[in-house]
């Protein structure tokens, strides 16, 4: 058995925190300056060029990427071998706590949907917790902004609706929201399990690298087709149109039941702020 201590975690939780609030991730960043090469139209040159001095900006001198710090999200792999001190749970959200307390980051959490009185910690984070073999723990940390995550969808598809189907509502769903999600975007999407497990799996597609594929060309070349119509859209940086309208579409699947075809989509917004954490 392997014994990590809280106060280990908590630490590691509060660091990740500050620095993501900070930092843009590498690979958002070098697709930004990528995107300069081919976009055509001279305010969403303009807009990209704004979005890399504005990461620059935070990274150099220590303040928030954006106003919205986000609420936490973490994917956990714990090994069956691992002791812990205290509920993993608890632990990470005083880490968050702290990280959010230390660096007078914007708390945004209410501690009831309709109530709506700000908790001032940021807690609770969304936690998933999958235990593994061995004494290893992975901490997938989020900083994920409402902006991008008040536009992302679920919808539950009859079987017939096929890969065609699919895309069409992908790519329907940008146009109509993607100009307020903040882009150029970074697009998750969840395809199978249940209504609710579609939208996780949105989620943890947004944690591949952005130039990295599905690794089944089956969904990679779908993840292309829906990437070349997104941007096809005119949309563009912060919605004044362009060539760059998306950066990224992360296709995750999983099996589901004969009857259904749960589709999710999470859109990311310029603001792509995660990493991970091994222990």
């Amino acid at each position: 058995m392997r014994k990590i201590s809280s106060k280990k975690i908590v630490n590691i939780i509060s660091d990740a925190c500050l620095e993501l609030a900070y930092t843009l991730n590498d690979d958002a960043y070098q697709a930004f300056k990528n995107s300069l090469k081919n976009e055509g139209s001279e305010i969403a040159r303009y807009v990209l060029n704004e979005l890399i001095d504005n990461a620059d900006i935070s990274k150099n001198e220590n303040i928030p990427l954006c106003q919205d710090t986000g609420m936490v999200m973490c994917f956990v792999e714990i090994g069956n071998e691992v002791m812990l001190e205290d509920p993993l749970s608890s632990v990470i959200n005083e880490g968050v706590k702290d990280g959010y307390e230390k660096g007078f980051l914007r708390k945004s959490t209410v501690d009831d949907p309709l109530k709506r009185v700000n908790r001032n910690d940021n807690t609770p984070a969304i936690i998933y917790i999958d235990q593994v073999k061995g004494t290893g723990l992975k901490i997938h940390i989020m900083l994920k902004g409402f902006g991008s995550e008040n536009m992302g969808s679920t919808r539950m598809f009859s079987p017939s609706a096929g890969r065609e189907g699919i895309v069409e509502y992908i790519v329907d769903t940008i146009n109509t929201n993607g100009a307020n999600s903040c882009p150029p975007l970074f697009i998750g999407v969840g395809i199978g399990g249940t209504m609710d497990y579609a939208a996780v799996l949105s989620k943890k597609a947004l944690l591949r690298p952005v130039n990295e594929m599905n690794q089944d060309p089956y969904y990679a070349e779908m993840e292309n087709e829906i990437l070349e119509r997104i941007n096809k859209l005119n949309i563009g940086p912060a919605g004044y149109g362009g060539m760059t309208t998306a950066c990224s579409v992360h296709i995750d699947s999983y099996p589901t039941h004969i009857a259904g075809l749960p589709v999710a989509i999470t859109i990311q917004c310029c603001a792509l702020r995660h990493k991970e954490i091994i222990l």
